[in-house]
């Protein structure tokens, strides 16, 4: 399958116009070759993740995060020389879905709204028109069939994604109805969630000030959980649409680990 092809389908599931200003969505490494027989989904395009895709015999690869957001000369050897390194020794291009991908709405980024069967579904941030009943925008808030508590969520929860290190901010309400969420950094979204009647904001990278002034549960489970279930199912979605193609996933670990001290 010729790649331009391959990035138009990727580009239709995440449209680049929908993409935030400050990102860089799009080709980040582009080669010589001009067909691809199978394709790498993954969360990061770190060294470990592009190896593993070359490993599986990728010839094309779309990650979610960028390789880097502002341009940088690779005067150093770091992870940033590495992954260069590994795609131009293997005329192996790269793909981001960014932002690109967080604002589709219709897409992988509402997986877990529809295993929570959420209901009456709202964006918390909308940036514009979308493709399907939503707008595109950061965000989603829908109501659960019936209130539950907050282990029960919990529980739903850990049926999808690792929730070894999540934390727990603000008041704990003992019934929970709507849940709102946003993937990857969200806490900026917080007063959206409140004015959304969110009784629960669930997202990652929550910061001390935040959850020590928030009045909303705030639900951190870390960057990387909500993501890479996220883009195990884009890359499902993609062999879905794509049937001419091989797409596999290269699964990650969150760079943040549980300690468990042992007692003397």
């Amino acid at each position: 399958m010729h790649i331009a092809e391959i990035i138009t389908i990727i580009e239709q599931m995440a449209p680049l116009q929908g993409a935030a200003s400050w990102d860089v969505s799009g080709l980040q490494v582009a080669a010589h070759r001009t067909d691809a027989t199978r394709l790498a989904v993954c969360l990061d395009p770190s060294p470990a993740s592009v190896s593993a895709a070359l490993e599986l015999g990728a010839q094309c690869i779309l990650s979610h995060h960028p390789l880097a957001l502002k341009p940088s000369l690779p005067n150093r050897i770091d992870h940033y020389h590495e992954v260069l390194r590994l795609l131009l020794a293997n005329d192996v291009p790269l793909y981001a879905a960014h932002t690109s991908l967080d604002v589709n709405s219709d897409g992988p980024v509402s997986w877990l709204a529809r295993e929570l069967h959420l209901d009456d579904l709202a964006v918390l941030e909308p940036t514009g028109p979308g493709t399907g009943d939503l707008p595109h925008g950061f965000g989603l808030a829908g109501d659960l069939a019936e209130p539950v508590d907050l282990q029960q969520l919990a529980g739903m929860l850990a049926a999808h994604i690792d929730l070894s290190t999540a934390t727990v901010s603000g008041p704990c309400p003992e019934s929970i109805r709507r849940v709102a969420y946003c993937t990857g950094s969200g806490s900026s979204l917080l007063e959206e969630a409140r004015a959304a009647g969110a009784d629960i904001f669930i997202t990652g990278d929550v910061k001390y000030h935040t959850a020590l002034d928030t009045q909303l549960c705030l639900f951190d489970v870390g960057h990387h959980s909500l993501e890479e279930e996220m883009m195990r199912r884009a890359a499902i979605h993609l062999q879905h649409v794509c049937p001419m193609l091989e797409v596999v996933f290269v699964p990650s670990a969150s760079p943040f680990q549980p300690v468990h001290p042992r007692v003397l």
